[in-house]
């Protein structure tokens, strides 16, 4: 019982410092668009990163101005019908540029899709905007944030929590996707059904799969290696919140850098984007 008030004390003093984040007007990225750089214009690539012996398709909005930039890597969730695409376009305006990969298996990315991949598929996209490919798009490999939502919050927990050169990470309603090994073959399948447009699989496939997910690929295992560098939780109204909350107090109570907030809408941010993207680039201008 005394565990339990702790943890909901914990919780709820998190909250509080998170709610610190929010702005009573809204950064000027929001609203404003940046100086204009002749010689360097912020602009849009479009990448091919090689992963699983294919390209994953991903674009790059690339920064204004010579950088290098801190940029921002963004995973999508499950299946990525929303991309925050206007998340990574306040991102960029305050001076980050963010890199927006589709897992393979996805969204014309070619191969077969799978949650594994799906972390397979991070790994790579990080070892690319690290490398030569990278330093063209002017990204400073020495302040990588990875960022994801949904099932991409699951992606961005475990990388965050194995790589130990990241300058930071940030769960966006975060779907814990090795908890759902425990539950009910009927559900699993059912998930799938519902969450598998453009994806190159089928539900079974999906089930089976998230059937076989072990404990090392969930948050409790990446909460070690997420302690280590500042996390940002964003939660909604969206039933996930208990299991970041878990996460939350394992990494404060691991002396983690942690920022919380949660925001009374849909896990779609429908009626509060305003609101999503003020709190994240308040994070970020703290990891400058």
């Amino acid at each position: 019982m005394r565990r339990a008030i702790l943890a909901a004390a914990a919780v709820l003093s998190l909250a509080v410092a998170g709610a610190a984040l929010a702005q009573t007007r809204p950064p000027a990225a929001i609203f404003t668009d940046p100086p204009a750089d002749a010689a360097h214009p912020a602009r849009m690539d479009v990448l091919h990163i090689p992963s699983g012996g294919g390209q994953l398709n991903a674009i790059a909005y690339v920064a204004s101005g010579p950088g290098p930039h801190p940029t921002v890597v963004l995973f999508h969730g499950l299946p990525g019908n929303e991309k925050n695409l206007d998340l990574a376009q306040a991102m960029r305006r305050a001076g980050w540029t963010v890199v927006a990969p589709n897992y393979r298996g996805s969204w014309g990315s070619p191969g077969t899709f799978s949650f594994r991949g799906n972390l397979d598929d991070a790994k790579a996209v990080l070892a690319y905007v690290r490398g030569p490919a990278g330093a063209k798009l002017g990204v400073d490999p020495k302040r990588i944030v990875v960022m994801g939502h949904s099932m991409g919050g699951w992606v961005t927990a475990v990388t965050g929590g194995r790589d130990a050169n990241l300058a930071g990470a940030a769960l966006i309603s975060a779907a814990d996707m090795s908890a759902e090994a425990g539950r009910p073959a009927a559900q699993r399948l059912s998930l799938a059904q519902e969450n598998r447009e453009s994806l190159a699989a089928s539900a079974r496939e999906m089930a089976d799969e998230m059937g076989s997910l072990t404990p090392d690929l969930g948050f409790a295992a990446a909460a070690p290696g997420l302690a280590r560098r500042p996390l940002l939780v964003v939660t909604s109204n969206d039933g996930l919140q208990p299991a970041a909350d878990k996460l939350l107090i394992d990494v404060k109570e691991r002396g983690g850098r942690v920022a919380v907030v949660h925001i009374a809408t849909d896990h779609g941010y429908s009626t509060a984007r305003i609101r999503l993207e003020s709190e994240i680039l308040a994070w970020l201008e703290g990891l400058k």
